[in-house]
């Protein structure tokens, strides 16, 4: 089962409407960590088997050069989104792309779509 650990910049109305669905997620700002390093949320998904969420692409970097297998991360690049929005675009990405979230993927999510590219990156 897909677990979500939403960044900051994401709406903290996602967690309830994802949780409508079926899908556990949390939010940093709800574990104390509203102003933590790009790391210690990578640390946290490690620790919560969880896939970060994000609109920030410097974690896709992160994981990159470390050549990391794992969190899973999504990178939404559609700015503006409310929280039935994000549940949308979240609830797409587990339909097409659950088993490589699973293995370890960095996912983008545009309005044109959605790119899946499996861990490591390098």
């Amino acid at each position: 089962m897909i677990r979500f650990l939403l960044d900051q910049g994401l709406p903290r109305t996602t967690v309830a409407r994802l949780a409508d669905h079926g899908i556990t997620a949390v939010h940093v700002g709800e574990l104390g960590m509203a102003t933590a390093t790009d790391q210690e949320i990578i640390d946290e998904a490690v620790k919560r088997d969880a896939v970060v969420v994000t609109l920030d692409s410097d974690i896709h970097s992160i994981l990159a050069a470390a050549d990391a297998r794992h969190p899973s991360v999504i990178r939404i690049r559609i700015e503006g989104l409310k929280g039935d929005a994000v549940t949308d675009v979240l609830q797409q990405v587990v339909a097409s792309a659950e088993s490589d979230l699973e293995s370890g993927a960095a996912v983008s999510v545009t309005d044109r779509g959605i790119r899946i590219h499996h861990l490591p990156l390098a």
